[in-house]
């Protein structure tokens, strides 16, 4: 049987590929209070603003692919069971050929109803207030905001529980929960955590690799064979 590697991913996973992440100092909230276009708040007080946030971010997926520390990933699978645990809202790990991904915070590519969060559509176009669900009701980004819950973390850490190998790539670790789920793989399994600027860990099982992701990964894959 494959052992299983669970994967955690976060902006700096597809910075490379050149996707503007949220959290640096160029990066997407510049310009732009973090309330007012991530938050249901924001979007009450101004929808067209959020909605033209998200449309931009939206484009701009469709003028970057995947960098080799994805195709990287999507490669483990031959010898590995593979799932990703995403925080990115990308679809530049499904590109690569990743088949197993859970995208924690949403997906650019995806709508919903303002009425059923349940009710989800694919969606490549612009999105503008009129477009609407089956049931007469305004679509959103399927983003989470901030202040919202995170419907697919219990999954996240039943998941994690089960790694027989925990990646950690292009992440702080810092912001919770996503930051929680590396503590629900057991205390022996190897972890391995490839940032530029790792928060580091002294725990014993962990391999720090500080270089960005498409280096960090071919480390990696030295070490594991």
């Amino acid at each position: 049987m494959k052992k299983h590697i669970v994967v955690l991913t976060g902006a700096g996973m597809s910075a490379e590929s050149g996707v503007k992440t949220f959290r640096d100092a160029g990066g997407l909230w510049e310009g732009h209070d973090v309330m007012e276009v991530a938050s249901s708040q924001g979007y009450k007080a101004n929808p067209e603003l959020v909605l033209d946030f998200y449309n931009q971010r939206r484009r701009q997926l469709f003028e970057v692919e995947p960098n080799s520390a994805h195709i990287d990933l999507a490669k483990l699978e031959v010898n590995y069971n593979v799932t990703i645990v995403t925080q990115n809202v990308d679809d530049l790990h499904e590109r690569a050929g990743s088949s197993n991904i859970l995208h924690l915070h949403g997906e650019l590519l995806k709508v919903r109803s303002t009425y059923d969060e349940n009710d989800i559509l694919e969606w490549k176009k612009d999105l503008v207030l009129g477009d609407l669900c089956n049931k007469g009701y305004q679509l959103r980004p399927h983003i989470v905001w901030f202040g919202e819950d995170l419907p697919l973390i219990s999954k996240a850490m039943e998941i994690c529980e089960t790694a027989d190998i925990l990646l950690i790539i292009g992440t702080s670790m810092q912001v919770y929960p996503a930051a929680g789920l590396m503590y629900y793989v057991n205390e022996e399994t190897p972890i391995y955590y490839i940032d530029p600027n790792p928060a580091l860990s002294n725990k014993s099982n962990v391999t720090v690799i500080s270089k960005p992701a498409t280096i960090g990964m071919k480390e990696m894959i030295n070490l594991l064979d």
